[in-house]
Formats: structure tokens, sequence, C-alpha cells
């Protein structure tokens, strides 16, 4: 990295939480341009918590945060985000191509009305993820996977330089969910991509760092997820499978006093 380039992010022992209670506690990363960074962790260990911290919305308490060398506030342009589930009325006559369209709000300003190059974008990204034929459709009329989609390419019609995913595959099914993350790694040649997942199995295939985060963040600037970094994350005895190519899982967990 050059002297003049700043990392696509980065946080410098950063204390973020609600009221008086830290979630996330003295957390440093560094995260270069076109990285694939995957995140996992338990529930409640802050992993939405740290994605709000990056996206501007949390404050911390204490720490910097940067996107491309500015403070969250100023990189909104920067950065695409898809939440973790879309949660909206199913009898709301919303179509796909509105829904993409979102996306371009943040660069309307003072505009009343969508400009065709604003159009032009988000064509662009539906056709990015395979749903331009869509764009007429119900958003209620489609599948788990595809509604997914239709979220990632409104997070890609502001030609972010990184973009966030929330557990992007809690409601596909295994078949559009190897698809997604086969395009997720083909865009990651052009953005930089950090992704929360529970999904322990998929991380040695797709990404290409791994962090465990239980509001301590364990990071070493690598693939290799060790079983201690696992425990340490989730604070419990934990089990390594490998299977003929790169694969790891946790190990069930019985029920309390079993």
């Amino acid at each position: 990295m050059s002297q003049n380039k700043h990392p696509a992010l980065e946080l410098k022992h950063v204390w973020a939480g609600y009221d008086r209670y830290d979630i996330l506690k003295d957390i440093t990363l560094s995260v270069e341009e076109n990285e694939f960074l995957g995140i996992i962790g338990p529930n409640g260990g802050g992993k939405t918590t740290l994605l709000k911290v990056i996206l501007g919305i949390l404050k911390p308490r204490k720490g910097t945060v940067r996107v491309f060398g500015l403070p969250p506030t100023q990189a909104h342009h920067l950065i695409g985000y898809v939440p973790q589930y879309l949660s909206f009325d199913r009898q709301f006559p919303i179509s796909v191509w509105d829904v993409v369209l979102m996306g371009r709000l943040g660069k309307l300003g003072f505009k009343p009305f969508y400009t065709t190059r604003d159009k032009e974008a988000a064509m662009e990204a539906l056709n990015q993820v395979e749903m331009g034929e869509f764009g007429d459709k119900q958003l209620s009329q489609l599948s788990g996977g595809q509604q997914q989609r239709v979220l990632i390419a409104r997070a890609l019609c502001t030609n972010p330089k990184i973009i966030l995913l929330d557990e992007p595959m809690a409601s596909v099914d295994k078949k559009m969910e190897t698809s997604i993350y086969e395009f997720l790694r083909e865009l990651n040649k052009a953005i930089t991509i950090i992704l929360v997942t529970h999904d322990i199995g998929v991380l040695s295939t797709y990404v290409k760092k791994i962090g465990c985060l239980n509001k301590y963040l364990i990071y070493h600037e690598s693939k290799e997820l060790t079983k201690e970094m696992l425990e340490a994350a989730y604070e419990c005895p934990v089990d390594l499978i490998a299977h003929g190519v790169p694969h790891r899982v946790l190990s069930h967990h019985p029920p309390e006093g079993e």
C-alpha cells in the first residue's frame, strides 16, 4: 500500500454500545481494498453493532473509524449495505424496480425526482445480479433468494467501493446461496466485501480473511480459522472437522443438562 492510499476500512481502539453497556471493546481492524473479510461470532457478540459503527449509524464512545480515510458520516456514498433480512408488509405493492431505485435516494440531493442516470444505475445493478427481467414484479412474489439479490442490487446501484452484508443467506435455499456466494466472489474483484455470517462452512471457500468477534475481535489477518480462535470467540469447547476440501464447522452444542 502506497503512503497516499488509505485502507478500505480502519478502526482504531473502538469502543461502542448502547446506553452505558459496551458491546464492542477495543476493536482495532484494518481492511485493505478488494479484501473479502468474513466475521463470525455468537449472537450478541457485536457483529451487527460493528456494521452500524462502520455505517455511521452508531457513534463510538472511544476510538476512530475511517472508510477510505473518511469518517463514516462522510463516506455514505462509498458504502453499500445488505441487511440480515427484509421486513415488509407483503400486501404493500412495491416493485423490484422501486426497491432498487431506493438505493439512489442519497444521490437525489434537492432533486424531487430520479434522473436518467439514477434509472440507468438501477438497471445496471439489477442486470449485475441477474434480476433484470424481474423489475416489474412485486417484491412479495419473489423467493427469499431472489429478494436477497434485489437487496444486493439496491446496495450496488450507488457504485460503492465497499459492501457490508449482515447474514445475507438467512432466508436463502442452498442452491441460491451457492449462486450468491459465487456472485460475491466475482464482485470482490472490484469491491471490498465484509460479510457477517454464522455459516463457518462457507468461510474457507469464499472469503480471504476471517475474524472472530465476541465483544473483542480476534483477527490475525489470515484465512486460518483455529480451534483456539473459535473457543475464545464462542467461549466454549469447539471441534473443527475437515473434509477433502477446506471446510470447517462448529461442533454440535448439546442443550444444558445433557
